[in-house]
């Protein structure tokens, strides 16, 4: 009885779907890459997105529109939803905080609220050219008045994974 050694191309193609099936596999199991995501609030448009991890600082900060004074909600990126963790203001007005504790003050005198339990699955916001909204990601400042012609827009955390990157190009 002969033995018939398989093909070097059989053997070849079935290595190569065993990497194939394997890499698959895997991607399919590896985590998301969280990413922040502003998009028009009307039509669902992406203005811009960036790459964001667990405990990034995302800043919010505005004129108050009334009181003339800088306002910054401060919030963190806690597993795909926004975390905000304080609110910095330095006068009372329209829209401020008049019943909460003020935890103490900042470095700038600025009152300061400290926050436990909000978190956000998204943010809405009304970027204003009088308010000159503007958007902090960690180190990045983005001018979010320019940045979605002043109309109204939603920011959110997606996860995007390589398996979902990849059927949309297929």
């Amino acid at each position: 009885m002969t033995r018939t050694r398989p093909s070097r191309t059989v053997l070849v193609a079935v290595l190569f779907g065993l990497v194939v099936a394997t890499a698959l596999a895997g991607a399919a199991h590896a985590t998301g890459s969280p990413v922040l995501v502003v998009s028009d609030a009307d039509t669902g448009e992406e203005l811009f997105s960036t790459p964001v991890e667990n405990g990034t600082t995302v800043t919010l900060e505005y004129m108050h529109s009334v009181e003339k004074t800088t306002v910054r909600d401060v919030y963190v990126v806690d597993d795909g939803s926004l975390r905000m963790t304080r609110m910095e203001f330095s006068s009372f007005g329209w829209g401020l905080p008049a019943r909460e504790a003020i935890d103490g003050r900042t470095d700038d005198g600025a009152y300061l609220i400290t926050f436990d339990t909000r978190t956000y699955e998204e943010l809405s916001v009304v970027p204003g050219t009088v308010a000159g909204h503007t958007l902090a990601v960690g180190d990045t400042e983005y001018d979010l008045v320019d940045r979605s012609n002043a109309t109204a827009v939603r920011i959110s955390i997606e996860d995007r994974r390589a398996l979902g990157t990849l059927s949309e190009y297929t």
